[in-house]
């Protein structure tokens, strides 16, 4: 294992991350540090970083450095991006951090940046067909991709704090709002390739405005999950916070729950390009990714091949990196999963569900055991914690939250019903159901390998009148399995109505 530091200095915030690189490709952010240090403020006047945001910023990148050493970090990885790469004093203020600091700041150029958005974006979501949105302090990106390629991107000079700062003197903050909102239109319609974009291409917001946003919705909606990433909202929902938000002064705004201080003063002209992008775009909904830039530089370091090349399956990966770090046993996990597929596959004709819920079912069975982290005893329950708060990439928040409770009555345990009226405005009237009989399915494939030595390999089930036939393909003594999986007997009658016989 290697511990890695990530310094991304934006031109609002600069912030670290420490990251531990496992083998096999995975890794697992370990610590965070930010500092809104404002580098790009006031430096469209002369093109110069000025000394206050300069000063601000290597006492900054100071801190970052001194939490580096004390966590034993090997090696750091840090990037200037918007302002950094414009500045005129670039040269200068590049040798004061690494006479000072220690850190070598290397600057990415427009391409370079927009390819490690993306990279973070199609790394980390199951979306095939998108249209990335990327806000930051100093500039703007949007990239167009399909089927795994970048199709366009573009670099916009324009972020949050560059549009305070150019609108900051109009009259009302309405009507700044609104003379960012025609600026930046203006500016879209320079970028030539938007017209050709398919109308079926998923928008997706990244940046820490986006984050923020999803703050502000979460407490607006009372939305249970806290988890940004793959967090859906309609450009309807979108407006009405923004028609909210663009009207108050700054002291207002600093009072909004969900939206950081820090971001007050910059937060309408942040949302001002979102408005004015959707309005361009026609876009009726968008969901906001938690991936981005510092993702990107993370997933390359750990699996250089994503280079060239996106990872195939962002779920598998995400479930596997999350395996390995709750210390749960790989051929286990692999052997249930198997045996719950056969399951799901087997019984089709009882259930009748959709594949959706077998990717839930894979998401269950591949975390089951993760509760055991916190302790034995309950660890159903505490593994539906788990999945709840774990960041899994590649499935949508209501996949998570069926995993999440099939997992967590798996082990003999019924759906707390206090716990699931919680998550109404996320799961479905007919998942109640899906969740019960995917539980059972889960539990039977959990005790047929029982000792984890894999003894049962296969399954062939029938239907005959009211009963379920069961037929194990054993390699050993699986005496222990079937009389544990016998023991869901009840469980199995009460969600399918048939009674199971295991052979």
């Amino acid at each position: 294992m290697e511990r890695i530091g990530i310094i991304d200095l934006g031109s609002n915030t600069a912030r670290l991350l420490i990251v531990d690189m496992f083998t096999e490709g995975h890794f697992m952010v370990v610590d965070e540090l930010k500092e809104s240090v404002r580098l790009g403020q006031d430096m469209d006047r002369d093109g110069f970083l000025k000394p206050q945001r300069i000063a601000e910023t290597i006492k900054t990148l100071k801190m970052f450095k001194r939490l580096c050493d004390a966590s034993g970090v090997e090696r750091i990885i840090a990037v200037g991006t918007a302002a950094v790469r414009r500045a005129k004093n670039q040269r200068s203020f590049l040798d004061e951090i690494q006479v000072s600091c220690n850190i070598t700041i290397r600057v990415l150029s427009e391409e370079e940046e927009a390819l490690l958005v993306y990279r973070g974006v199609i790394n980390s979501m199951d979306i095939p067909k998108g249209l990335i949105l990327e806000i930051g302090g100093g500039s703007t990106k949007i990239i167009y991709y399909n089927r795994r390629n970048v199709l366009g991107y573009a670099s916009l000079p324009f972020g949050a704090v560059t549009l305070t700062d150019l609108f900051v003197n109009d009259a009302t903050p309405e009507e700044a709002a609104l003379h960012v909102e025609e600026f930046f239109t203006e500016q879209l319609k320079k970028v030539e390739w938007l017209k050709d974009v398919d109308p079926e291409a998923q928008m997706i917001g990244v940046g820490g405005s986006f984050r923020n946003l999803f703050k502000i919705s979460r407490l607006v909606r009372k939305y249970p999950l806290d988890i940004a990433h793959n967090y859906k909202m309609t450009t309807e929902d979108f407006t009405g916070i923004y028609d909210m938000l663009k009207v108050l002064d700054v002291d207002r705004r600093k009072k909004i729950k969900g939206l950081s201080p820090a971001r007050a003063d910059i937060m309408p002209a942040a949302m001002a390009i979102v408005k004015s992008f959707v309005g361009y775009m026609n876009i009726e909904n968008f969901t906001i990714g938690g991936s981005g830039l510092r993702e990107g530089l993370m997933v390359n370091q750990a699996l250089p091949i994503t280079m060239e090349k996106p990872i195939s399956d962002v779920l598998t990966y995400s479930l596997d990196r999350l395996v390995k770090y709750y210390g749960c046993d790989p051929k286990h996990i692999e052997h249930v999963l198997s045996l719950s597929v056969q399951l799901f596959k087997q019984l089709r004709v009882l259930h009748k569900f959709s594949r959706q819920y077998l990717k839930v079912l894979k998401i269950a069975a591949s975390l089951h055991d993760c509760g055991m982290r916190t302790k034995y005893y309950g660890h159903a329950k505490h593994s539906c914690y788990t999945i709840l708060n774990s960041s899994i990439y590649g499935a949508t928040h209501r996949e998570i939250v069926l995993a999440a409770f099939v997992a967590g009555c798996h082990n003999h345990e019924d759906v707390p019903m206090v716990e699931w009226q919680k998550y109404k405005g996320i799961v479905l009237e007919e998942d109640l159901d899906a969740v019960k009989k995917l539980g059972v399915l889960l539990r039977i494939a959990e005790s047929l390998d029982r000792t984890h030595c894999g003894m049962v390999t296969g399954l062939n089930c029938d239907v005959l009148g009211d009963s379920v036939i069961m037929k194990t393909v054993v390699t050993g003594d699986a005496a222990l399995e079937i009389r544990d999986a016998e023991a869901a007997n009840p469980e199995f009658k009460r969600a399918f109505k048939k009674n199971l016989e295991i052979l």
